[in-house]
């Protein structure tokens, strides 16, 4: 599993012209899944996530009771060490991506953070601005 975390002062996400999910003061997480992924992963990621002291004073979104947007991204995946056309391979298809991703969620609801998240596999608008910026790569 794979995350890309930014702390942002707002994010969110639009589906075919509605906002479905967004935030304010917290985390962006970007989510990449890969064949190996199963519920533990997901739920390592998610403390390791909520507890990253990337915040304002070494905080994290737990200290600061600071909500997170989750957004599926197939694209972390992407291998392009060959040609210019990058690979998904790596890539989790989406029967065992999405729950996954859900598992994800779930982990944060379940330690007291308020979650939002885009929807698995539709084109997403997603809009942020990030701040510091603050940008932490998580690879599990």
């Amino acid at each position: 599993m794979r995350a890309v975390v930014q702390t942002v002062s707002r994010a969110s996400v639009t589906v075919a012209g509605e906002v479905v999910g967004e935030i304010a003061d917290g985390l962006l997480v970007l989510l990449g899944v890969t064949h190996t992924d199963d519920a533990a992963t997901a739920e390592t990621m998610a403390r390791k996530v909520y507890e990253l002291r990337i915040l304002d004073d070494e905080r994290s979104a737990a200290d600061a009771h600071a909500p997170v947007l989750v957004v599926s991204q197939f694209t972390l995946y992407g291998d392009v060490r060959k040609g210019r056309r990058p690979s998904w391979t790596a890539a989790a298809p989406g029967e065992l991506a999405e729950p996954m991703v859900t598992v994800f969620a779930e982990a944060l609801r379940a330690r007291g953070a308020t979650v939002a998240t885009g929807v698995f596999g539709a084109h997403m608008l997603v809009e942020s601005v990030n701040v510091g910026p603050r940008t932490v790569l998580i690879d599990l």
